[in-house]
């Protein structure tokens, strides 16, 4: 039933393609951010792990070699072993002694309480999931147990920090351009209804005059007279409304039962007779809200054209207001049309969404601004079934008590 058609106003969409490339750069950039850390974390990775290596070659050669060895072999591997300062290393000999460099200890601590926490921290070492590396000593094996310094635990958590930041960018853009496009909206929206008002202003006024000239030539029907001067009321009905959408409109107390059932007195007669429209209401006696009546009877014809045209021109519509929770007082809209698709319902509210092959997809859009930017309240689909009607339901909050 319902289906998008293309419109003028497919600018609302033409900064689409500026948040994909938006989008996509935001995942190139963190992908390859990923990509470069993860190689710098694998060469960081095997820079430690031979120096370990390098750190037990040392031990098996002091150990096993004799004293004619060639000492200054030694002293360059210490060299180069303590410019490691921050790998916690763990070495435990055959008989289960555990030495360590590089983990920080109080030398107040009793031999027994230093390999006690040795044991805890050789624990936390061998959960980061690095070999120990074995020594061959001849006699017995014994094994370097070796954890992530500190400067490679920080790069495996940047790439974390760096996706985070993206995210954080490509939130704050996706703001942006929300904003821009709702702005830009509502300058449309502000200057179309400014615009018509002005355009609709001349015609009105020499309407006027033409109909004050029949009114006093005795050859026209009297009738036909005050239809058209109706028909220039209503004109300057919308004219109204038109010039009361971009500012903010003055709100006053109103009988909502009133201002609907004198709008749908006039729409009974310009809408299909078989069309049968009913009014309840459960609220109290001249039960009143802050509305604007230009405009929100401009919600209610919106409405209520939509589901003359869901029904084909044939079949029950009924109006029914009721005090809800919070506060709330609901207009309920139901229609016995052929219901809106579940895959639509999402957009029925959209600019430029129709379900008219010469609609202009604003008439609900315009309905639901009116509600919920000018009378604070909001306009939803209550249920929708298909080939059974629409309930569209407009919330309005209940004047303060003064």
């Amino acid at each position: 039933m319902f289906k998008e058609v293309s419109l003028p106003l497919a600018f609302y969409n033409r900064d689409t393609w500026l948040k994909v490339a938006f989008f996509g750069i935001c995942v190139f950039m963190a992908g390859f951010s990923l990509y470069f850390t993860d190689g710098l974390v694998s060469k960081l990775e095997e820079r430690e792990k031979q120096q370990i290596e390098l750190y037990a070659e040392t031990i098996r050669y002091v150990m096993t070699s004799d004293e004619n060895a060639d000492i200054n072999f030694f002293f360059e591997r210490i060299k180069k072993i303590n410019e490691n300062n921050t790998i916690p290393v763990i070495w435990k000999d055959g008989s289960g002694h555990l030495n360590s460099i590089n983990i920080a200890m109080s030398e107040s601590l009793s031999i027994e309480e230093k390999q006690t926490l040795l044991q805890s921290k050789l624990k936390e070492i061998i959960a980061e999931n690095n070999k120990p590396i074995e020594m061959d000593m001849g006699f017995q094996k014994e094994y370097i147990y070796y954890g992530n310094s500190k400067l490679l635990k920080l790069l495996r958590y940047y790439p974390l920090s760096q996706l985070l930041v993206v995210l954080i960018i490509g939130f704050l853009g996706y703001i942006f351009f929300s904003y821009s496009r709702r702005a830009e909206q509502n300058r449309v929206w502000v200057g179309l209804a400014k615009e018509t008002a002005h355009q609709l202003g001349t015609p009105l006024s020499s309407l006027t005059a033409w109909v004050e000239i029949l009114r006093n030539e005795p050859t026209i029907n009297p009738e036909i007279v005050i239809e058209l001067s109706k028909d220039i009321q209503r004109l300057e009905t919308i004219t109204t409304r038109f010039s009361n959408i971009g500012s903010m409109p003055i709100l006053k107390k109103e009988d909502l039962e009133e201002v609907i059932t004198s709008f749908i007195s006039y729409l009974k007669i310009r809408i299909s007779t078989k069309v049968h429209i009913e009014i309840k209401s459960a609220l109290i006696a001249n039960q009143v809200a802050n509305v604007n009546k230009y405009l929100f009877e401009w919600v209610i014809e919106n409405i209520c054209k939509n589901a003359v045209d869901a029904m084909g021109g044939t079949g029950d519509m009924l109006i029914y207001l009721h005090e809800g929770k919070n506060n709330q007082l609901y207009i309920d809209i139901s229609d016995t049309g052929k219901g809106i698709p579940t895959a639509n319902l999402s957009k029925v509210f959209s600019p430029g969404f129709s379900t008219k092959k010469r609609g202009w997809g604003l008439g609900l859009t315009l309905a639901k601004r009116i509600v919920e930017n000018y009378h604070e309240g909001k306009l939803s689909i209550k249920s929708s079934e298909l080939n059974k009607g629409t309930t569209f339901r407009i919330s309005l909050p209940k004047p303060a008590v003064s």
